[in-house]
């Protein structure tokens, strides 16, 4: 019974990091890929993004 629980929560904290592992890779492809879209609509038109200030 013991060895049991030993294995169910190796494998419970694994599954953890794993999850954790995947929802920072998509918060990090979220980022850039936004970055990567503002830069490119200012290199289109950069008045759009860098507004004059009077």
């Amino acid at each position: 019974m013991r060895h049991l629980f030993i294995v169910i929560s190796l494998l419970s904290l694994t599954a953890c990091s794993t999850v954790l592992a995947v929802a920072d890779t998509v918060g990090t492809v979220a980022v850039y890929g936004a970055k990567t879209i503002v830069n490119t609509v200012d290199a289109i038109t950069p008045d759009l993004v860098n507004k004059k200030k009077d």
